[in-house]
């Protein structure tokens, strides 16, 4: 079913027939009961924030559940963890069932054309900006979800999904993408100063980040409690306006990115909570107690030639640097 061109879409069954909801223009829509959402359904099964779609760059779909009491299913089998979805796949909210197209034009291809990438990613770039990229995993995932009910891992991880949101928004930035079972968030900077107070917000938001994780970690029978870490660069990067109107999406590309992906690999290999990229610390080098918390090592991050230095801390240190710079 194609009758609406190139565009991917979902078709909604209701009482008083189909709605026709078209996904562009962002990359992710919210589902839920409340006005504010981008797809409001009147369904008292629904929760008020039920779930989010997620797309990508390369035009692949995400379904993320946000711990909604009623649950999401796509094809009958409930949502645990975010799901790839596929051309005319059901999808159930509450009482609602929905039906999700992605024409066969605009379907990944099983080996992507490299040239059909770099021009989706080029028509969308609009400047080069002064950035700092956030990216928080959650620690052994995969085997959290060999372990634990599907229905609580639903739960927990949708809660996760929304509280992420709720406090990367109050730190002045939003979830740019939910990545399986993890996020990134971008800060963006003038176009050459940043502020302590603009660093110190990006900090405080990792730190409550992982206090959050902790209160509802604890908050679930666990076979052992849940775990994030970080990884945080600044760099320039290609930033570009995918969305329009009222609801501008800014996203970025280019190696500050890809960098602090891997510097949130990197936690592992150096054995601690957060990992930053050398030009974050020099912003960050001036403030109260960053030459004594924060400790600088060499590591070899994927896809790079040369060792890296970056400086890591714990979650434990960083409570202690932001208080002595005044960050509540």
């Amino acid at each position: 079913m194609e009758k609406f061109g190139k565009t991917p879409y979902l078709l909604l069954h209701t009482e008083k027939g189909e709605i026709y909801f078209p996904l562009t223009g962002k990359s992710y829509w919210t589902v839920g009961r409340n006005k504010d959402n981008d797809l409001m359904i009147r369904d008292h099964c629904i929760s008020r924030n039920h779930a989010i779609i997620q797309s990508t760059p390369t035009e692949e779909f995400y379904l993320i559940d946000l711990g909604s009491r009623n649950g999401t299913f796509i094809n009958g089998r409930r949502v645990g963890i975010p799901v790839t979805l596929r051309d005319s796949d059901q999808i159930t909210f509450g009482k609602t069932e929905v039906k999700f197209y992605l024409p066969t034009t605009i379907r990944k291809p099983n080996h992507p054309n490299r040239d059909t990438d770099s021009d989706f990613q080029t028509s969308a770039i609009h400047e080069r900006r002064l950035t700092s990229v956030m990216v928080v995993d959650m620690r052994n995932f995969t085997v959290l979800t060999r372990q634990l009910d599907e229905q609580i891992l639903s739960s927990l991880i949708g809660n996760w999904f929304r509280e992420a949101g709720h406090i990367i928004r109050e730190s002045g930035s939003w979830v740019d993408k939910y990545i399986g079972d993890a996020i990134m968030a971008i800060w963006f900077h003038g176009h050459e100063a940043i502020t302590p107070k603009e660093m110190a917000k990006i900090f405080q938001a990792v730190s409550q980040l992982n206090t959050m994780t902790q209160v509802l970690s604890a908050s679930y029978p666990l076979p052992f409690p849940l775990r994030i870490g970080a990884g945080i660069n600044t760099g320039f990067a290609m930033v570009g306006n995918t969305g329009s109107g009222a609801h501008p999406d800014y996203t970025a590309i280019g190696d500050t990115v890809n960098a602090a992906f891997r510097l949130e690999s990197a936690t592992k290999e150096i054995n601690l909570d957060i990992a930053i990229g050398e030009t974050t610390y020099r912003h960050l080098a001036k403030m109260n107690k960053a030459e004594t918390l924060f400790h600088g090592h060499k590591v070899h991050l994927k896809g790079y030639d040369e060792t890296t230095l970056t400086y890591g801390i714990t979650f434990e240190s960083l409570k202690k640097f932001l208080n002595a710079n005044d960050v509540v």
